[in-house]
């Protein structure tokens, strides 16, 4: 989870070291540091515990020069937040700086080892040993040249269980910088006499757009001419590089205060895009599914975690609903330990906005062992997911920078929409003429959500009655429920405000003990074919005396007469309640947080893309 930068080139790798950790903070913000090989042979280093500012502040525009750099920024997993924790980390002697994305799941063994041998350590860390192992490994060694870092590298790797995205410098080679990577992120960007090392394509956009994967268990070897390849044996690896659309316009805050307003904002051009290609007049079409064989499926998995979780959730009931094929939603971190009944008639469905989410990427690895077919749904080109999968759906739109899911929620709902109109259209379960209209009103979505932005003013006055509660239920039923998760999701991610969300019939099964008059209620009660349920649910918190806002459907007067507000959404069909009633529940989250004063990009504890157990 958290975000590393490295250069070689001709240009002084501080500051393009610094500008590429601030693109990759949502990926942990514990603490930041750097590491520069100096005009006087030496590393220097220079780490700080805080946000990339504290940092920046302690440099106080005095960084180190050099050509060749490391960057990290800090999601802390072994020993505290602090600066002594703080990556990058180097050996004994000072030669080697080490910047480290994972876990080394056997470091006690190794560090209890490394001591035995009078090697000393000055940390909690899990990845200090890395730098003292590659110490070890490379003694005796100093001949091969460059060589002899790939060689120690690739030899140190070999013991390690666990996961990693690894940079290394060695202040002997001044043009050398070493990277290898184990189920977390790490990609190459080349440059014209430069060349980069990133955890996330942001951190490159103002540099290049040509990007080089590492595959697990490869070591790479960048000069600021050349990039090679290696596996773990020393085997080399030729590789074509992919060529990356997005543009660093799309990776700025554009004029908002937050990446997280931007984004709430972007999702009906998003959603456009997400469209595009796969929605016309004809019907509907994703592509990516004529990579499967269809008529074997007897059964779907959908696999996620958090907001990605909600997402499956919508997932199962179209495709139950529109394909008529049994389907399930589960969270991926339970999946892969749970001993699950797969096979060849299976579909799993793997959806993740960073294609990197550790639990994720374990259960498709177990589907795959077991023949099920994979379909991947994922935000990132070139991520782990997409490499692994028998077929591949992309967002497409844009990179979310934000740590919280906005667009990509609102994206991933709606392409397992498409997917399941899509695939019932080919099984016959749905006819064309019905395929027809649905496609007309997925191609009036982006309008629907952009009227939708337009309760930003009534959810700012609605944040500032609920952001003193200390608690805050959300419910919903059909459509509704999961749209209800997320909602609550949402805000207890940016504003530590408790909140939960349920099926509006499991109120009265034991939640219900929980409400009095200092606990509002969030009810989805857009039109669907349960609407009167919904509202008889309504009545039963009223009764308990909790307040109740209402997420209705522009012309239900009525409703006003069971809820204290009322937030009216535009007309749309049932299956668009999530990518609709989301919008103002995303712009209450975020009122209430600044409300209460909360960072709202980087809320504490959390990381965009979770890429350890």
């Amino acid at each position: 989870m958290c975000g590393i930068v490295g250069y070689v080139g001709a240009r002084d790798a501080s500051p393009i070291l610094l500008d590429g950790l601030r693109r990759l903070e949502y990926r942990g913000y514990d603490s930041a540091g750097i590491a520069i090989l100096a005009a006087n042979g030496k590393i220097e280093i220079r780490k700080r515990e805080g946000k990339l500012n504290s940092l920046i502040g302690a440099l106080n525009g005095d960084a180190p020069k050099g050509m060749l750099g490391l960057g990290h920024t800090r999601w802390a997993t072994h020993g505290a937040p602090n600066d002594t924790n703080a990556h990058p980390h180097s050996d004994c002697s000072g030669r080697l700086a080490v910047v480290h994305n994972g876990i080394v799941e056997n470091y006690a063994e190794l560090r209890a080892e490394l001591r035995a041998c009078g090697h000393t350590f000055t940390t909690e860390t899990d990845t200090e040993v890395l730098a003292h192992l590659i110490e070890q490994e490379i003694k005796g060694n100093e001949g091969n040249g460059a060589l002899a870092l790939v060689a120690a590298v690739q030899r140190t790797l070999k013991r390690v269980r666990g996961t990693y995205g690894i940079g290394v410098m060695d202040m002997t080679d001044p043009e050398l910088l070493v990277a290898a990577r184990h189920f977390s992120p790490l990609i190459i960007g080349l440059g014209a006499g430069e060349n980069f090392i990133a955890s996330d394509i942001p951190a490159l956009l103002p540099h290049t757009k040509h990007v080089l994967l590492i595959e697990d268990g490869e070591v790479a070897a960048l000069t600021r001419d050349d990039v090679h390849l290696y596996t773990l044996d020393g085997d080399s690896v030729e590789r074509d590089p992919l060529v990356v659309d997005w543009d660093v316009q799309s990776a700025e805050k554009g004029g908002y205060p937050h990446f997280f307003l931007k984004e709430i904002n972007e999702q009906p051009a998003a959603l456009a895009n997400a469209l595009r290609g796969r929605v016309d007049e004809q019907g509907v079409h994703v592509a990516e599914l004529d990579a499967l064989d269809l008529d074997r499926i007897q059964r779907v998995v959908l696999l996620a975690c958090g907001s990605s979780y909600h997402a499956g959730l919508v997932g199962k009931r179209v495709l139950e609903e529109w394909v008529r094929v049994p389907a399930e939603a589960l969270i991926a971190s339970e999946y892969r330990y749970a001993n699950p009944v797969i096979d060849d008639h299976t579909l799993a469905i793997l959806i993740t906005q960073s294609g990197e989410t550790a639990d994720t990427i374990a259960s498709l690895r177990l589907c795959r062992s077991a023949g099920a077919q994979t379909l991947a749904l994922t935000n990132t080109i070139g991520s782990s997911i997409t490499r692994g999968a028998t077929a591949t759906v992309n967002l497409q739109v844009g990179p979310e920078i934000g740590v919280v899911a906005s667009k990509t929620f609102s994206a991933q709902v709606l392409l397992l929409e498409l997917i399941a109109l899509d695939w019932a259209q080919r099984r016959g379960t749905l006819d064309t003429a019905r395929v027809k209209v649905s496609a007309q009103q997925f191609a009036r979505l982006p309008d629907i959500v952009h009227t939708a932005l337009g309760t930003d003013h009534q959810m700012q006055q609605l944040a500032k009655k609920i952001s003193s509660r200390k608690s805050c239920f959300f419910f919903g039923r059909g459509f509704g429920y999961p749209t209800a998760l997320e909602g609550a999701l949402k805000l207890k991610e940016v504003s530590y405000l408790h909140a939960e969300g349920y099926p509006a019939g499991e109120l009265k099964h034991g939640p219900i003990a929980m409400l009095d008059p200092e606990i509002p209620v969030i009810a989805i009660a857009a039109h669907s074919v349960i609407l009167e349920k919904v509202v008889s649910n309504i009545q039963e918190v009223r009764a308990r005396q909790a307040p109740v806002i209402a997420l209705a459907t522009e012309g239900d007067d009525g409703i006003a007469a069971h809820a204290g507000d009322v937030v009216y959404l535009p007309h749309a069909p049932e299956e668009l309640t999530p990518m609709v009633a989301t919008v103002p529940l995303q712009l209450l989250a975020y009122y209430v947080a600044i409300e209460r004063g909360c960072d709202v990009d980087q809320p504490r504890n959390l990381a965009k893309s979770v890429t350890v157990e």
